[in-house]
């Protein structure tokens, strides 16, 4: 067996894999955005990251564990950004995060993969699943602890529901005339109510 032989059999180079890895997550994050959770298959993903479906299940496993992974790299920057939004003052935390979620929208590169996820979420019990574990558990869950006011869970499930149906209105939606409001001032009118969701009496 000669050494290119044995280097095409062996298991690839590390930057071989993260290269495949984010192909395959790029792939499936188009997919899901265009055709929703139940209308994309592991099969369309490989297709789509040019491999074969067996290294998707390779690195991934099922459709739900990509659904999953693609939900994760989406909102990294938000799982990045929440010990600094709950490092400051309570009292304008309404506006912080108001601010951060609709910036994410507001991007080019990260709106493909929240479109992909809400649409998902919406169709799909296993999608929504996978979007509630993940909301729950590593953003909202952490805002809640920080509140010391009553029915702290409901508070911030509350104010992420004022955003996430305003999000829903304007990008995916697309009613009129919030769709095309500026960004300032959608946040102006949204930041105190998920204020008062979460700080008021």
């Amino acid at each position: 067996m000669t050494d290119a032989t044995a280097k095409r059999r062996g298991r690839p180079p590390r930057t071989e894999s993260a290269d495949t890895r984010d192909r395959i997550l790029a792939a499936a994050r188009e997919e899901f955005s265009e055709r929703g959770y139940e209308k994309t298959s592991v099969r369309a993903i490989a297709k789509a990251a040019g491999v074969d479906a067996a290294l998707v299940h390779h690195y991934f496993g099922a459709k739900e564990q990509v659904f999953e992974s693609a939900v994760e790299v989406a909102f990294a920057p938000v799982l990045r950004s929440r010990d600094t939004l709950l490092d400051g003052s309570l009292d304008d935390i309404g506006e912080r995060l108001t601010r951060m979620i609709f910036g994410l929208w507001e991007n080019p590169v990260t709106r493909t993969p929240l479109l992909a996820i809400v649409r998902s979420a919406v169709n799909n019990e296993a999608a929504a699943a996978v979007f509630r574990r993940l909301i729950s558990g590593q953003l909202l869950r952490r805002i809640s602890g920080q509140l010391d006011v009553p029915d702290p869970e409901l508070r911030a499930e509350l104010a992420a529901a004022q955003i996430v149906g305003v999000a829903m209105m304007r990008y995916v939606i697309k009613i009129e005339p919030v769709a095309s409001a500026d960004p300032e001032q959608i946040i102006a009118r949204v930041a105190p109510v998920v204020q008062e969701h979460l700080t008021g009496p």
